[in-house]
């Protein structure tokens, strides 16, 4: 706690002060372009990543950044996504993935995860994942996914809760009529590095490569 006594402080001090007119704006209203999805683990800083300030990023972070498919029983990740969509009209969703993801690695064993129920049905959201991984490298159903397809599984897992959200009715509403895009991103929290699809890709490829126009806009701006 002493660290973040010392950081609101800070923050008092410093840091509003020098952007006192943004938090000033920002009291009234957000107007975020941005939904960004993505994993509760401490190491993952949306803001920092993305270089956005306060208000730019509507962020919802849960286990293993998933998005449960539509029903009619309602949850968090389905309320914030309604929100986002038809109230604060985001137009674009980013779900972000990241390397040595301790939810996948539970994932990868889920009948292992006794004394956590919550976690263990939590983590039925990547079955689908599981699931193609096993189907890919002939993994009997009586053993688990081994930890060295763990990469190809946070890769999975990020492009099936990328179907999931399009199952959300006015996500597919968005999508249909071009008023939306949908993202998925797999952040190496070693390299710093990124790679990207688009919500009708099946394999991703490198940040550079995937928006090389914006980059070029962005780099004559």
């Amino acid at each position: 706690m002493e660290k973040i006594i010392k950081g609101v402080l800070n923050f008092r001090q410093n840091v509003y002060p020098k952007h006192k007119d943004l938090f000033g704006t920002l009291a009234d209203g957000q107007s975020p372009e941005v939904l960004f999805a993505t994993c509760s683990d401490s190491r993952i800083d949306p803001n920092l990543l993305t270089g956005t300030d306060p208000g730019d990023l509507f962020i919802c972070r849960n286990a293993g950044n998933i998005i449960p498919p539509h029903s009619n029983e309602t949850g968090g990740m389905t309320a914030s996504i309604e929100y986002a969509v038809a109230v604060l009209g985001v137009r674009h969703i980013i779900i972000c993935g990241h390397t040595d993801c301790g939810a996948i690695k539970g994932a990868l064993d889920i009948d292992a995860l006794r004394g956590l129920p919550h976690v263990k049905e939590w983590l039925g959201h990547c079955r689908s994942a599981m699931e193609i991984v096993r189907e890919r490298h002939f993994i009997p159903h009586d053993q688990a996914v081994g930890v060295e397809h763990l990469n190809e599984a946070i890769e999975e897992n990020v492009l099936q809760q990328v179907q999931h959200i399009r199952t959300h009715p006015i996500v597919a509403a968005k999508l249909a009529t071009g008023k939306l895009e949908v993202h998925g991103w797999i952040y190496d929290i070693k390299s710093g590095s990124i790679r990207c699809c688009h919500h009708n890709d099946t394999i991703f490829k490198d940040f550079d490569e995937l928006y090389a126009d914006l980059i070029a806009i962005a780099q004559e701006s």
